[in-house]
């Protein structure tokens, strides 16, 4: 499997995202908060995915920016955990709700245990 996150795997769509926060089921691991829903979608990759980071805890655009630049590396790197265990199609939006910045390592611990999460989730 390659690790890349190429445009048809981002959840762009503001049908599928409404959707996503009206009837998607949330998971959380402090500092970040993960909405999944099982839903049809056109793209091939059977997982489309957003990030927000919100502008009221970060008021400036540089700071969401990064965060949210952090939070796709470590999705992209540990993608894997998903794709070899799902067959149907879901769309997931993560959340940064912490106040301050976490290092890229942090991030990296608590994104692979909310994909181990979301997994159980799913296959139970």
């Amino acid at each position: 499997m390659r690790f890349t996150l190429k445009k048809e795997e981002k959840l762009k769509s503001k049908r599928l995202i409404g959707a996503l926060f009206d009837k998607g089921k949330s998971l959380s691991k402090y500092p970040l908060r993960l909405v999944y829903l099982k839903v049809e979608h056109t793209s091939d990759y059977p997982i489309q995915v957003a990030f927000s980071a919100p502008k009221r805890r970060f008021k400036k655009a540089v700071d969401r920016n990064r965060i949210k630049r952090l939070l796709r590396e470590s999705y992209r790197k540990n993608k894997h955990l998903l794709y070899e265990a799902v067959d149907e199609k879901y769309v997931i939006m993560f959340t940064y709700i912490d106040e301050n910045e976490l290092k890229y390592v942090e991030i990296e611990e608590k994104m692979i245990i909310l994909l181990k999460k979301l997994l159980e989730k799913i296959n139970s």
